[in-house]
């Protein structure tokens, strides 16, 4: 029995070993004026909504986000998102049912029976696949880094 116990640790430390020498990708750095550089151009020609891109994927997007004025429901039927406040304050609804008004001319949908909740620099807000989500107030600017992945249900 010991020495099946030492030839197990042996082989373990000796499988550690390998893997602890096999060389991995450094991480992605993102320069800050890169992605102010990106979100300027966005905002010149949409000056209420800017989106500066800083990596995507086959299965997520990193976008760094800055609002000025309310905005229509969003529904993304493949995907979640995180919205991680950091810069300004605004009212973020989510949950029911985003409905497009008929025969009025208005393009963006609105939610009904959803959640309202003040978000500001700092708040973490988990978006679960499907769920609708709007910008219902802005107070002056609301900017926030937008992470948007395929979840597991969607995968398959």
């Amino acid at each position: 029995m010991k020495k099946f116990l030492l030839v197990l640790i042996f082989l373990c430390g000796a499988g550690m070993a390998i893997m602890a020498e096999e060389a991995m990708p450094p991480a992605a750095y993102y320069d800050s004026n890169e992605i102010g550089k990106d979100l300027g151009v966005s905002l010149s020609q949409r000056p209420n909504f800017g989106v500066g891109r800083i990596n995507s994927g086959g299965d997520y997007a990193i976008n760094m986000i800055r609002r000025t004025a309310p905005a229509g429901a969003i529904v993304h039927e493949d995907a979640a998102e995180i919205h991680y406040v950091v810069e300004g304050a605004g009212v973020l609804t989510t949950g029911g049912v985003a409905v497009k008004p008929e025969g009025n001319g208005v393009v963006f949908a609105n939610i009904e029976g959803g959640y309202s909740q003040r978000v500001s620099v700092g708040d973490l807000i988990f978006i679960p696949m499907g769920t609708p989500h709007q910008y219902t107030s802005v107070e002056g600017v609301v900017g926030y880094l937008e992470v948007r992945f395929e979840t597991k249900e969607n995968q398959q």
